[in-house]
């Protein structure tokens, strides 16, 4: 792989590949050391519901997902377009349904730009919500599963 500024240190995912993070339980109840490829991190559950509270939790990297997917694919549209882009940074949150709390009501992106002006800066927001798989499939409510197995 290469590491140079001009190529990505991993390979962009193809179509129809699969990608597989896991978590697993620790000796802590709410507690959960998550794996993706090499790297590992803590999760917990949010002290309201019995967790720890203290590291980052399931709704938080959901939003940073949306932040991280938008934020590069709005860089490489700039470097694609030769954009001048001196600066860029997004804020994501949401906002939990009051009337079903299993659910968010609203999901939200705003993004700031330095170094374009206002119809770039859209520009470069619509590449994002033109190409990010986790934004599409929030957006359209794409199909999920659960299943079970036992050892």
């Amino acid at each position: 792989m290469s590491t140079s500024a001009d190529q990505p240190l991993e390979a962009p995912v193809a179509p129809g590949e699969i990608v597989t993070v896991r978590a697993r339980a620790v000796d802590i109840f709410g507690r959960f050391l998550v794996s993706a490829r090499q790297h590992h991190f803590v999760s917990d559950t949010k002290a309201t519901a019995g967790g720890p509270g203290d590291a980052v939790q399931a709704g938080e990297l959901l939003l940073a997902s949306l932040a991280s997917c938008g934020l590069g694919l709005v860089q490489k549209a700039a470097r694609e377009r030769d954009v001048p882009l001196k600066e860029a940074e997004v804020g994501v949150s949401f906002e939990r349904d009051p009337e079903d709390g299993t659910r968010y009501a609203a999901i939200r992106l705003n993004f700031l730009f330095e170094g374009v002006d206002l119809a770039t800066a859209q520009s470069l927001v619509d590449a994002f919500t033109g190409a990010c798989p986790i934004y599409n499939t929030l957006r359209r409510g794409g199909p999920i599963e659960a299943t079970v197995a036992i050892r």
